[in-house]
């Protein structure tokens, strides 16, 4: 398979890049991966980039999105943070990759039994650990049931995943909220900002905008 050209790029709305997506994460949950010459990859993006989507991720090493989308090399821009919040540099990344570099869907993607929400869940604190634990816990108020205290924790993974969906959700509210650029590409139809979690036991990602 060819690499993003600025052609292609152009070809593509926001729905046809949120449909390659998932498209790709299908075909990764079936193993029916599409084979890429990476090294031509490589070389076909070696005089310029034309991505279509940016991901937000976790660090998590179970997932990546190039892997969970089955794409190749020019295809995403792949921003990665423990526990997928933003801050004013991810918000600057963002701009840059859709206003300057012309992607087209910005995806905020969470994950089941995530380790950074099971912190912050538990409100641990470690070095500068601390700090991003902090970014993470007003996902962990948002979250109003179960009520007990003893089962607001990461033994509860139920709880921990509610957290991370509600992580996503609050994510994106801060994207809108806090970049103009963003939120008015999206209010005229330039690119769709779409919130999905992924599951570590099945490979698939569920979508919510």
């Amino acid at each position: 398979m060819k690499a993003q050209t600025k052609e292609t790029q152009n070809s593509m709305t926001p729905q046809s890049s949120l449909d390659v997506l998932k498209q790709g994460n299908d075909r990764f949950v079936n193993g029916t991966q599409v084979v890429r010459n990476l090294i031509a990859q490589v070389e076909e993006t070696s005089t310029g980039q034309y991505p279509f989507a940016t991901v937000l991720h976790c660090i998590d090493s179970r997932v990546s999105a190039e892997h969970v989308f089955d794409q190749g090399i020019g295809d995403l821009f792949s921003i990665r943070i423990a526990g997928n919040f933003v801050n004013e540099d991810i918000l600057g990344s963002m701009e840059f990759a859709c206003k300057l570099a012309g992607t087209k869907v910005l995806v905020v993607l969470g994950h089941t039994a995530c380790g950074a929400v099971k912190g912050a869940c538990d409100h641990s604190r470690l070095g500068n650990l601390t700090a991003l634990i902090n970014k993470i816990e007003p996902a962990v108020d948002a979250v109003k049931t179960p009520a007990d205290a003893d089962l607001r924790n990461s033994s509860n993974i139920d709880f921990v995943n509610d957290v991370a969906a509600k992580n996503v959700e609050m994510t994106i509210d801060n994207i809108r909220t806090r970049s103009s650029v963003l939120s008015e590409m999206e209010a005229n139809g330039e690119i769709k900002i779409v919130g999905g979690m992924y599951d570590i036991a099945t490979g698939k990602v569920d979508y919510y905008e």
